[in-house]
């Protein structure tokens, strides 16, 4: 996008969706573990960007991050709510093309990225799926650098008990 202070226009909004929607939908997916929702999510994010106008119209694909991830904890808020303390329901067995992006070797990552509180799972997601830097994942969270740094430090703490435990158990 050109720096111009501008509404972002339909044109502009298809070739933001047709170069960053998968990503989106990926990183979404990871935070909120259903595909039906993940892709709400995005939907939305990219809705609210059109007809508006931007301070910085090249941040235009932060503020869809934010949004994303705004999104997704407004859906895990709701989700909460709605469940009150009932456990989830096994959905069955996971669609094809959802088994071959999860290698077994993946899963059981994916699993223990699961037994974290959000804001670990945030801050590993953004930093290790999506490849963003510290300064951006601290952007997108609205939180420090250091505090994505000592985050992220205790994720992965976390995240190599759990999966030093599973292996220990097979």
């Amino acid at each position: 996008m050109s720096g111009r202070a501008a509404p972002v226009g339909s044109q502009e909004l298809a070739e933001l969706y047709a170069a960053h929607r998968l990503a989106l939908v990926r990183m979404a997916l990871l935070l909120v573990d259903h595909r039906a929702e993940a892709e709400d999510v995005v939907h939305d994010a990219f809705a609210s960007v059109l007809g508006r106008t931007l301070r910085d119209p090249d941040a235009v694909v932060g503020y869809l991050r934010t949004a994303v991830v705004n999104g997704c904890r407004s859906t895990l808020r709701r989700r909460r709510t709605a469940r009150g303390y009932t456990p989830p329901v096994d959905t069955g067995p996971a669609p094809p093309d959802e088994r071959a992006v999860l290698a077994e070797d993946h899963r059981e990552v994916l699993a223990a990225l699961d037994t974290l509180p959000a804001r670990q799972r945030e801050v590993l997601v953004l930093r290790y799926w999506s490849g963003l830097s510290e300064a951006e994942i601290a952007e997108t969270l609205g939180i420090g650098r250091g505090t994505v740094k000592s985050t992220a430090s205790r994720a992965l703490d976390a995240l190599e008990k759990v999966i030093t435990i599973t292996q220990e158990t097979r």
